[in-house]
């Protein structure tokens, strides 16, 4: 009796070892099994009223008798989600099954990945797990794999990278995650001080402080107050408090797969800027900034949640790095103004209004206090159109709009009637060669 065949009764090729598939973390399914309470928990924070004459009715035994169902039912529920959750990464797709009554097959073919990002949360930080989100080329939606032991989501990320940019699945387990060169650390204090220099932080924390005494003054009524004021304070420390631990410990890192972010006080995150996908970077320069020479840097990647990349720099440094992101592109340094003229349509704010065309970029800036430059790289406009309202006919102003793959749109506001004429052709013939001459989007090259 012979032992297990190992090649093909056809050809003779060495048959393909079966695909190994993995489950989650084994903390997974007490993250799990708090579905059903939050299912209880909305049903009780939709409708109060009947939830508070529900609880009325039952007595101390029927409490005691309902928590002992309903936390060995969460229990369970967790444990079997957990059970019938597995993931595998053939020689060309990522495989996520999921699902106990309804089974759901997720396929993700590892050449439509554009980024890998891992997060982990402060209680995942303590259990020692993360989170593995994939952004997916086309996707509306992030897939994800949580969670996974910290060294293991590392290693499948970088494997999947490996594998996305066309290493063999014999040696991408090899290859590892590539090094990263640190491009940009923001120090705590310039952050906080970023924050405390930002009109939208004074503007919420002055309504938060102005507006529940005059309603109070007004109704007498502590609900209508705390109705306001609550919202108004999660406002005020969402745009201080709430910025300073996401962006906190804010780093940039160069790497063969893309930029690499790292940030976060409670929640870390390591996110990827894919190399290529990059559809708009904008240059903010709220007005306080400006005797400091600070700015922040935004995004619009194509299919990509990531908007910001840099949160306060000088702008030396900002410019630096987006030099990184758009390889060859220089910022424009003094965008033209549109026509005097235009103060008519547009009286004062017309000043904050410009416009700039380099051989590589579209640039457009806007706003007189808060200031921003949106640099379009002429590869990633995706159609250009121009517009004319009664009121800009009589001016002969016009306005010229790009449209990036990102669902986007860059207008450059109040030109001249025959400049925009002359920059919708010119533009629509750069963006056709730009598109014919720009390189691919690969990674680890």
């Amino acid at each position: 009796m012979g032992g297990p065949v190992t090649t093909s009764d056809l050809d003779g090729v060495p048959a393909r070892p079966p695909v190994a598939e993995r489950r989650l973390h084994p903390v997974t399914p007490f993250r799990r099994a708090w579905a059903p309470v939050a299912v209880l928990a909305g049903w009780a924070g939709h409708d109060p009223n009947g939830a508070q004459e529900q609880l009325q009715r039952l007595t101390s035994t029927m409490l005691l008798i309902g928590l002992a169902v309903l936390v060995p039912a969460a229990g369970l529920y967790g444990f079997l989600s957990w059970w019938f959750t597995h993931f595998a990464v053939t020689d060309s797709e990522l495989r996520i099954r999921t699902g106990l009554l309804f089974r759901r097959t997720a396929h993700i073919r590892l050449e439509r990945i554009q980024a890998v990002d891992v997060t982990r949360p402060l209680l995942a930080r303590v259990a020692g797990v993360a989170k593995l989100r994939i952004d997916v080329v086309g996707a509306d939606k992030k897939d994800e794999l949580a969670f996974l032991g910290e060294q293991e989501a590392r290693a499948l990320r970088a494997e999947l990278l490996a594998r996305a940019a066309g290493f063999a699945p014999e040696t991408a387990h090899e290859v590892g995650e590539a090094p990263a060169h640190e491009l940009l650390h923001v120090p705590p204090r310039e952050l906080a001080l970023s924050l405390v220099l930002t009109g939208a932080t004074w503007g919420s924390l002055t309504a938060a402080l102005v507006v529940p005494p005059v309603l109070w003054l007004a109704t007498h009524s502590v609900w209508t107050v705390l109705a306001a004021a609550l919202p108004l304070l999660g406002t005020a420390g969402a745009s201080s408090a709430g910025r300073f631990v996401a962006e906190y410990d804010w780093t940039v890192g160069e790497s063969p797969d893309g930029l690499r972010i790292d940030h976060g006080l409670l929640d870390r995150a390591h996110e990827t800027v894919p190399p290529g996908r990059v559809q708009t970077v904008r240059i903010v320069e709220p007005l306080l900034w400006r005797r400091r020479g600070w700015v922040r840097v935004e995004l619009d990647v194509a299919g990509s949640d990531n908007s910001v990349l840099v949160p306060v720099a000088p702008r030396a440094v900002a410019e630096s790095v987006i030099a990184r992101i758009l390889p060859g592109v220089t910022v424009p340094a003094s965008p033209s103004r549109p026509p005097r003229r235009a103060g008519w349509c547009v009286p004062v704010w017309w000043r904050g209004h410009g416009l700039a065309v380099t051989e590589a970029v579209f640039a457009a800036r806007h706003g007189l206090l808060r200031r921003r430059l949106s640099l379009v790289p002429h590869a990633k406009v995706q159609s250009v159109r121009l517009t004319q309202g009664p009121w800009g006919r009589l001016w002969r102003l016009a306005d010229v709009h790009v449209d990036t793959g990102a669902d986007k749109t860059v207008t450059a506001r109040l030109r001249d009637t025959e400049e925009a004429a002359r920059l919708l052709r010119a533009q629509a013939e750069r963006s056709r060669t730009g598109r014919r001459d720009a390189r691919p989007d690969r990674w680890m090259t």
